[in-house]
C-alpha cells in the first residue's frame, strides 16, 4: 500500500509543534511550574514582584516559541509544500529536486495534537502533517503509521 499527499508546514503549524516538543519535556513542566507558583505564592504572600516573575515566566516560552516559530516559517524549506509518499518500507518526503527517504524502523515515535500529526525521525526533528492538509487521508496516515512502528512508539489520538 502507497499512501501520497501534500503538505504546507505554515508558522501555525510550527508553532503547534513547538509547544507540544517543549512542554512535553522536563524543562518546560518546570518552568510552568515556578511560573505558576510565583504567581501563587505572590498573590497569598501579597508580593507584587513575584506575580510579576511568575507571570514572565509562564508567558515567556510561548510567546518566543511563537516569534521563532513565525521567523521560521520565512525560510525558503517552509514556501513550498512538502510531498509525502508513505510505502511499506518507509516515508519518503521530496520538495522540489531535494528527496529523503527514512526506513518504518529507524522512526523515533509518532504523536498527535489538535492540529497535527507529528512523526519524529529522531528526538528532535520531525515531520509535521497538518490536520487541515491531511483532510480526508488523515485515517489513512494514522493508520499507515500506526502498522508500520511499534505500538509503544506511537501516541496518536484521532
Amino acid at each position: 500500500m502507497e499512501l501520497e499527499f501534500d503538505v504546507h508546514v505554515d508558522a501555525n503549524a510550527l508553532y503547534d509543534y513547538m509547544l507540544r516538543h517543549t512542554f512535553t519535556k522536563a524543562a518546560g513542566i518546570l518552568g510552568s511550574t515556578a511560573g505558576a507558583l510565583g504567581i501563587v505564592v505572590g498573590m497569598m504572600q501579597r508580593y507584587p514582584i513575584y506575580v510579576i516573575f511568575g507571570a514572565v515566566v509562564l508567558l515567556y516560552q510561548p510567546v518566543s516559541l511563537w516569534l521563532r516559530a513565525q521567523k521560521q516559517a520565512l525560510l525558503p524549506v517552509f514556501k513550498e509544500p512538502l510531498h509525502y509518499k508513505m510505502t511499506e518500507e518507509g516515508v519518503e518526503v521530496s520538495q522540489k529536486e531535494t528527496q529523503q527517504f527514512q526506513k518504518w524502523e529507524d522512526m523515533y515515535r509518532a504523536v498527535s495534537t489538535g492540529k497535527s500529526l507529528i512523526l519524529y525521525t529522531d528526538k528532535i526533528h520531525a515531520s509535521i502533517f497538518p490536520r487541515k492538509d491531511l483532510g480526508e487521508k488523515q485515517s489513512a496516515v494514522i493508520a499507515m503509521i500506526s502498522s508500520h512502528m511499534e505500538p509503544g512508539k506511537v501516541q496518536i489520538r484521532s
